[in-house]
């Protein structure tokens, strides 16, 4: 037997350790918003729409202003988020299942219609490492039942599709809430959000919460709709849309809840919480009504939206929150994407990547703890080979310059200095033929190098037809008066 004070003197040696694991595991949270835009909160520039605690969060953390959506909607940043690649390397370009303009000047690719199972996820990297894992919102990799989260390394999952509910809500998991008759989604995210974080106990988690909003159709709760309808007729301001406003406000209220649930279950400390967007802003709905015609909101001074690759398209919010490591209140501009969120993961917890899977991000933890560090990276690179808001294109990002190949057969190339233009309004392709021609030929070496797919000459083209949406669900063609306008609206397609 060992003396009383040996005793005593491992005790405190295996408590000393669990303390230090603890540390070296923190809880890490990711905030997956849908569709917002760069400029669509506070602490981004937005002086219209009340976002107190998001903007709080950026106080208290570190803000990055350079940071991209891997795709320019929301199937492929998904995928990259879930497997630390550029989704071009899994066929994943389109939103599931994608556009389809059968008589235009070239043929696009079809898109995979679901995260491959044998791709290792961020979620499968944490539990090696001893993490509980949960999914919380849209997943939208995926529709059928085999290729569900709790298929992808999430211990507990609920899905809900669609933006009403109760909707297709799937529980998978530990027994979970049910909305309330008459329950705002965002409102019932947040509760199976807070839920989940309530039910852990000391064990490290990672959380990742997906609300619909602020995706169209637009809908919010009325109390708020009227506050942004005063608040347009006092300012005279046309954009946000006063709905859309009071969505993202909605998004702001889960945010707080999530942030206060952590910090009353005595863990804000060791805990990493991930604000972010699926892609930039929707500039326009479209829907067969006229009335329904919308403008939403505004990137600018950014051009594009949704769809484009463009920076409204594609560069949105990043916010980190992780106390002991941010400095409360620091910005960071170096370019980063959303594949790098699963080797900062990975790496916070101590973990392995996974050795047979190409993983394309860069570990965010330099940039946390000196926010002026350059990251070990040659350039970011997008491929949307779709017609949706915009055409058929790939991009390369090679810090300051940026260019855009449209890829539909027209051979038209956009080249931009985006620390002296973030507007892209002066394309300096024809003025600046070298840097135009090396980044074309490495944009081009990369998608040999991932496989990606690209379109193919139509020879079916029709440029009477060539305007025409057809349904990928339906296979019929869309109707005439969403034909009008492009894009038709992404639930009749």
């Amino acid at each position: 037997m060992f003396p009383i004070r040996f005793v005593f003197i491992l005790a405190t040696i295996f408590t000393c350790c669990s303390v230090v694991n603890a540390k070296q595991q923190p809880n890490i949270i990711l905030i997956f918003i849908d569709d917002l835009g760069w400029k669509d909160i506070g602490c981004y520039g937005n002086d219209f729409i009340d976002t107190p605690r998001i903007d709080a969060l950026a106080k208290s953390g570190i803000r990055f202003t350079d940071f991209y959506a891997a795709g320019a909607v929301c199937s492929p940043t998904r995928c990259a988020v879930q497997s630390g690649q550029n989704q071009a390397r899994l066929g994943i370009t389109a939103h599931i299942p994608g556009h389809w303009r059968p008589f235009e000047r070239v043929i696009t690719p079809l898109t995979t219609m679901a995260l491959p199972l044998q791709t290792v996820t961020v979620a499968e990297a944490l539990q090696e490492s001893g993490y509980s894992t949960g999914y919380v919102g849209k997943w939208h990799l995926g529709t059928g039942p085999q290729f569900q989260p709790e298929f992808q390394g999430y211990d507990f999952s609920a899905v809900i599709n669609g933006p009403h509910l109760p909707g297709r809500y799937r529980v998978q998991g530990q027994a979970t809430l049910q909305p309330k008759p008459g329950q705002y989604r965002t409102d019932f995210e947040a509760d199976v959000a807070v839920d989940f974080i309530e039910s852990k106990k000391g064990e490290p988690f990672f959380l990742m919460v997906s609300p619909f909003a602020v995706h169209i159709p637009l809908g919010a709760m009325s109390q708020k709709v009227n506050k942004y309808e005063d608040k347009s007729r006092e300012t005279g301001s046309t954009l946000p849309h006063p709905v859309y406003a009071a969505m993202v406000e909605h998004c702001d209220d889960m945010v707080g809840r999530i942030v206060d649930a952590v910090k009353n279950s005595g863990i804000e400390e060791n805990t990493m919480v991930v604000f972010t967007s699926d892609n930039g802003g929707l500039y326009r709905r479209y829907d067969y009504q006229e009335a329904a015609d919308d403008n939403v909101t505004s990137m600018a001074p950014l051009k594009g939206e949704k769809g484009s690759l463009h920076e409204g398209g594609v560069r949105v919010p990043l916010i980190i929150k992780y106390p002991g490591m941010t400095i409360p209140g620091s910005i960071s501009n170096e370019p980063t994407i959303s594949y790098d969120f699963f080797p900062t993961f990975v790496d916070l917890a101590g973990g392995m990547l996974p050795k047979n899977q190409i993983i394309d991000g860069k570990t965010l933890l330099p940039l946390l703890k000196n926010p002026a560090t350059v990251l070990d990276r040659d350039a970011l690179h997008w491929h949307y080979p779709h017609f949706h808001h915009d055409r058929p294109a790939s991009s390369i990002r090679e810090r300051d310059w940026k260019l855009i190949e449209y890829i539909d057969g027209s051979g038209d190339l956009e080249l931009y200095n985006l620390a002296n233009d973030i507007g892209e309004s002066k394309n300096l392709s024809r003025s600046k033929p070298g840097r135009t021609a090396d980044l074309r030929r490495k944009l081009q070496a990369w998608r040999t190098e991932v496989l990606a797919r690209m379109p193919i000459q139509n020879p079916h083209y029709s440029p009477e037809r060539s305007h025409e949406w057809w349904s990928m669900r339906t296979g019929q063609r869309v109707p005439s008066e969403t034909r009008k306008r492009f894009p038709p609206s992404e639930k009749d397609l």
